[in-house]
């Protein structure tokens, strides 16, 4: 089994191109989502360290950004405690599709955890800022700040690019984006 990991910045479009592989997708952002809302013992993990800040079971989205946006290092410490968690769910995934010639890896912060290895197939997906500004527009209980405070979080885009196999322009085109996935793939399936 081959990794795909899809880098890039928030807005550029990882998620619609994992799905354009036709191959078994690891999407992160979706699998920290159903911990919020189905894992109790993350749930009391994060109310143990925030306990005026965290009301009830399931965890909310809206509580967790204010808890970011009073204080950036909360970022680091919520982080601490979910990393671990979703790793551990990215394992089970790797054993399930262990036969499978490629897998996908939707993961926000790939390469600032450290999850790459020199057999991985790392694709930049590149957007121009107006369009990725209207994407993150368009999204529920976004703001400027939480934003920024999530990109101060990432390695900027330039070392991302040079740690990448590939490089793809998003224009968000689907058949534009469906060619340059197919040449990827014929690429590293040799």
């Amino acid at each position: 089994m081959r990794k795909i990991a899809l880098v890039g910045d928030i807005s550029s479009g990882k998620t619609f191109f994992s799905k354009l592989f036709r191959y078994p997708v690891f999407n992160a952002d979706l699998v920290v989502s159903s911990l919020y809302k189905k894992d109790k013992s993350l749930f009391r993990k994060i109310k143990k360290k925030f306990p005026h800040k965290i009301s009830n079971f399931p965890l909310k989205k809206e509580e967790l950004f204010k808890i970011i946006l009073q204080k950036q290092k909360n970022l680091s410490v919520l982080g601490k405690i979910i990393h671990p968690m979703v790793r551990k769910e990215m394992k089970k995934f790797f054993k399930k599709n262990k036969k499978k010639k490629f897998v996908v890896l939707d993961v926000p912060l790939f390469l600032e955890n450290r999850l790459n290895t020199k057999k991985d197939v790392i694709i930049f997906v590149e957007a121009d800022k107006k369009k990725k500004r209207q994407r993150l527009n368009k999204r529920k209980n976004i703001n400027p700040k939480l934003i920024n405070i999530l990109r101060r979080n990432q390695l900027p885009a330039e070392i991302k690019k040079k740690k990448s196999n590939y490089v793809i322009k998003n224009n968000f085109v689907r058949n534009t984006a469906k060619k340059n996935v197919k040449l990827i793939m014929k690429e590293i399936s040799k």
